[in-house]
């Protein structure tokens, strides 16, 4: 599969939502140790700013919701249960919020990335936030980077089309928005639900 353009910063200046979506298709890049780890984005979930019960800034100022209300295209990385997970800030102007990346298709540096999780199934590699953090090579050491620049070890690149998009209610949190805010790519078999 052809990876494309890195795409622009201002693709990420829309509601989390529309971002979210248009997502799906488009290529999660990694640069480590001058290997190219990269996965087609299969699953995400839109997160909002205060106004959203299960977002970091709901109840929060602290680091990680000050980025959420920062520059668009910019890596938001926190840690859950001891697993790194990567987000992506998107908002409208004025606004707040993110995307986290669910799962991934891998497509290059496979190999690397089994040596990185420590497994050799290459369903189970990138099937979920945490574990596509660990394959890539995803840490704090990325938080805040942009992945609108061509030079920037973790980037966002145009990929393919995905037409058969579904959506659902966001999985694992307590408190939900009434709208559904996880989209996938529904014949996916990397999805970290299966639903």
């Amino acid at each position: 599969m052809k990876i494309g353009n890195v795409l622009p910063q201002d693709f990420y200046a829309r509601d989390p939502a529309q971002v979210a979506m248009s997502l799906l298709g488009k290529v999660l890049c990694r640069v480590l140790k001058r290997t190219v780890l990269a996965g087609v984005i299969v699953e995400t979930e839109a997160y909002y700013g205060r106004e959203d019960p299960a977002s970091r800034a709901h109840k929060s100022s602290g680091d990680v919701a000050t980025t959420l209300y920062g520059d668009v295209g910019k890596a938001l990385i926190y840690g859950v249960h001891g697993k790194w997970l990567f987000n992506v800030v998107a908002h409208e102007p004025d606004g707040g919020g993110g995307v986290l990346i669910r799962a991934l298709e891998p497509i290059r540096g496979i190999e690397t990335m089994k040596k990185l999780r420590g497994t050799s199934d290459l369903l189970q590699l990138t099937n979920g936030p945490g574990r596509l953090a660990k394959a890539l090579g995803i840490d704090k050491n990325l938080h805040k980077k942009p992945v609108y620049l061509d030079d920037s070890e973790i980037t966002i690149r145009e990929g393919r089309g995905e037409k058969n998009i579904a959506k659902s209610f966001r999985i694992g949190v307590r408190k939900d928005l009434n709208i559904p805010l996880r989209f996938y790519v529904k014949d996916s078999k990397f999805l970290s639900v299966k639903t």
